[in-house]
């Protein structure tokens, strides 16, 4: 479901059933009854639009937090704006950190690499030179540009990412579909009632306008308009609980539709890990000696990690950058490969063509000092190693990638750093201008990977025993994507590239995802299939994304799960819930709050039915007794861990046959004692009036005791609450006065306790026979 308006919120078929009883009463004369349920109606919206504005609020401020400003050049005047006031022809100006605000064309690029994984969900930085295009979005990784902008805000493709949501279909959420199908069945059974009962009395007596009067009297008691009521508030309170451990519902309904999950297909970066990368292993060479984090970095390693930081920026923004860098700081590095006096001479950034940095320095003693660190390949030609050295670094690199890591090469110029024979100099004069002039001898590797959080096998593992799937989507390459799965405890299984999907058909996708765990070098526009795939085998699908092209598969799902902190603004906006810290644990922490919320929300309806079939007997209004007890539903712990328990079946209606069944028990006993009361011989009208309204009343509150967790405070409190609203209205002339009730004799008191302590205990009776014959008919 997606975020409704006021009047969408209105159309809802508990609200239309609200507003047609409204529309009854005030038919009939009953202006009061109608004023009432109006007054229902508004509330319910009120509690919707509350939610929904606490959400709008937390959502703003964390785009607030992630909002980029560009640096134009308007005029001959250099500012700083928010990216709703660039406009195309502004020169937008580029440093390495920036987020892109607005569409361009690049005038001037040196050593740009640009990262659009949030936009194309390339896992790698690209390199970017002048007349190419740049996208709002994007960023820059390294090096500085300046480009002219072309399209901003709805005109950019960003913009128009967001725009082409509109025709993805969003699907109805269970709660939608089982209470439009709740709603449909009792209007049926109230409009065949009413029908009835017209023509019987019409025919009998002839007024055929007063009979459809009292027909439509007894329809408006048949129906529970209590129900909506119950819902808004279970929801509206769930989301509350939500927000409290770090998940946004942008709209109630979404509480109830993740208690129904059945996958969590989950993003690897940022959500499993914590996307950030850090020094896993460090490999000497040839020495091939090896290092892992954890034990300490002994001094084989340091002149390793000495070259990879004079290889990196002094202020790094490149996420293996940062991460040497925090590796020198923890170990810490020896003042002896610290060089913070050497000046730079010259930096020679990545190119598409030879992905590896170089970084010339001049040491103390005026000689140049070169470091270079890149992809492994890449330092391999860069060395010109012979074929049986550079298979065997190749093969080390290899073993650190399977693994699930991220390997770099580091290489050192030699001593000296000679230059090759065709240039001439030997450490004095200009630098040459390509880094194959120098030559290079490798020093070893480093294995890099973004660490799994702490929390999150313990995680996987609970959402395994609640019965629910944990998939694994990555744009990373099958080996690392099976590492990591293996990390955080998902099953074996086999494994689906982006490439195998596009060779399938839905039909044979839709087979294939029961019983696939992982899929690796994802795209994002694949999520969408996978999305559709899933719900096409039978799943109720949750899934996560934090990119612009994630945005269409988060609306497709039946949960769609956004990225709060690092996710896009469009992906924000598509989704049903939103993780606050980016962290997996709190989403399976909310499928267990959701699911209790689902079952205590059963609970609260079973136990409506129960009351309001003895209201129908007498044809009363339920509007204050019930959603008063029914509260102390939503507080009850649940029973059981309800992360422990399979969740319900995707088709499975709102109030299963067991809990009609129990309603129905209950509510009949009711009845019959109320009737026994209401026909006390020898009594006047008030005190049988008085005698069955406070039956009603006490039975309510036991009701909530009997239907809930019976050693609970809040079962106790909901008894508790029944009798104090006896207590008060009984003991006030006042009320007792508006109700046409009369004061109680202590031998009616005593009647009243009697015929209280028979139905409490009928309906106990009832209900436990009914739970043995339900679990004997599922016992094979």
């Amino acid at each position: 479901m997606r975020a409704p308006g006021f009047a969408s919120a209105l159309l809802e078929p508990t609200n239309l059933l609200l507003l047609a009883c409204a529309l009854l009463y005030a038919l009939i004369g009953e202006g009061d009854e109608a004023l009432i349920l109006l007054l229902f109606v508004l509330g319910i919206s009120l509690l919707d639009g509350v939610q929904r504005h606490r959400s709008h609020r937390a959502l703003a401020e964390l785009a607030q937090l992630s909002a980029p400003r560009g640096r134009v050049r308007r005029a001959g005047e250099e500012l700083e704006l928010p990216p709703e006031r660039i406009v195309p022809g502004d020169e937008l100006r580029l440093e390495e950190g920036d987020r892109v605000a607005a569409d361009g064309v690049l005038e001037e690029a040196v050593g740009l690499w640009v990262d659009t994984s949030l936009l194309t969900g390339e896992a790698l930085p690209l390199a970017l030179k002048a007349g190419d295009s740049i996208l709002a979005g994007a960023l820059v990784a390294q090096g500085r540009a300046r480009c002219r902008v072309t399209a901003t805000a709805s005109a950019s493709e960003l913009g128009q990412l967001a725009s082409g949501l509109r025709a993805v279909e969003a699907p109805l959420t269970r709660l939608q579909r089982r209470t439009r199908r709740l709603t449909a069945r009792l209007t049926l059974v109230a409009l065949g009632i009413c029908a009835a009962l017209a023509v019987l009395q019409g025919s009998r007596s002839g007024d055929w306008p007063e009979a459809l009067l009292r027909a439509l009297a007894l329809a408006l008691a048949v129906l529970p308009n209590e129900i909506p009521v119950v819902m808004a508030l279970f929801l509206a309170l769930g989301a509350l609980r939500l927000s409290r451990i770090g998940v946004l519902a942008r709209w109630p309904a979404a509480v109830e539709s993740l208690g129904g999950a059945t996958v969590l297909a989950v993003d690897k970066t940022g959500t499993l890990t914590e996307n950030r990368m850090a020094v896993e292993a460090l490999l000497t060479w040839p020495e091939g000696r090896l290092w892992r984090r954890g034990t300490a970095l002994e001094e084989p390693c340091h002149a390793l990690v000495e070259r990879a930081l004079l290889a990196s920026r002094g202020d790094p923004v490149d996420a293996m950058e940062l991460a040497i860098r925090r590796l020198a700081e923890e170990a810490p590095l020896e003042d002896a490969h610290r060089h913070p006096d050497w000046p730079l001479e010259r930096e020679y950034p990545l190119r598409s063509d030879l992905l590896v940095m170089s970084r010339l320095w001049r040491d103390s003693a005026g000689q140049w000092q070169r470091a270079a660190k890149g992809a492994p390949e890449a330092v391999v030609e860069l060395c010109h190693l012979p074929p049986d050295a550079a298979v065997a670094l190749l093969a080390a690199a290899d073993g650190l990638a399977r693994q699930g890591m991220r390997v770099l090469a580091v290489a050192e110029g030699l001593e000296g750093t000679p230059l090759h024979d065709q240039v001439q100099g030997l450490g004095f004069g200009p630098p040459p201008e390509g880094q194959h002039a120098f030559l290079f001898r490798p020093l070893g590797l480093i294995g890099l990977a973004d660490p799994l959080r702490p929390e999150v096998p313990a995680a996987i593992a609970t959402a395994r025993e609640a019965g629910v799937r944990v998939v694994m989507i990555t744009g990373d390459g099958p080996i690392t994507a099976r590492a990591v799965a293996d990390q955080a405890g998902l099953p074996p299984g086999p494994l689906l590239t982006g490439d195998d999907l596009e060779g399938m058909t839905p039909a044979a996708l839709a087979a294939a995802v029961r019983a696939v765990p992982v899929y690796a070098r994802v795209m994002p526009r694949q999520k969408l299939q996978l999305v559709q795939a899933l719900r096409a085998a039978g799943e109720v699908v949750a899934m996560t994304g934090d990119g612009v092209n994630d945005a269409a598969a988060l609306k497709a799902a039946d949960i769609g799960v956004a990225m709060g902190r690092r996710g896009s603004a469009v992906a924000r906006e598509a989704a049903d819930l939103v993780l606050v810290e980016d962290s997996f644990a709190p989403l399976v922490r909310a499928l267990g709050l959701a699911r209790r919320v689902e079952a205590n929300l059963r609970r609260a309806l079973g136990y409506t039915l129960a009351i309001h079939l003895p209201i129908v007997t007498l044809s009363l209004l339920p509007l204050v007794i019930d959603p008063a007890c029914t509260v102390m539903f939503e507080a009850m712990p649940g029973q059981g861990d309800p992360l422990r328990q399979p969740p319900r079946p995707p088709d499975a209606p709102l109030l299963g046959a067991a809990t009609w069944r129990r309603a129905m028990v209950q509510g009949g006993v009711l009845v019959a004692v109320i009737l026994v009361l209401a026909f006390w011989p020898g009594w006047s009208l008030e005190s049988r009036r008085s005698l069955v309204f406070g039956l009603l009343l006490l039975a309510g509150g036991g009701l909530v005791w009997l239907n809930g967790d019976r050693g609970s405070r809040h079962g106790l409190a909901g008894l508790g609450l029944g009798i104090a609203l006896w207590l008060v209205i009984q003991g006030s002339g006042a009320f007792r006065g508006l109700l046409a009730l009369g004061p109680l004799a202590p031998d009616q008191l005593a009647v009243l306790a009697l015929a209280l302590g028979m139905a409490l205990g009928l309906a106990a009776l009832g209900g436990e026979t009914l739970a043995i014959t339900s679990s004997t008919r599922t016992t094979p």
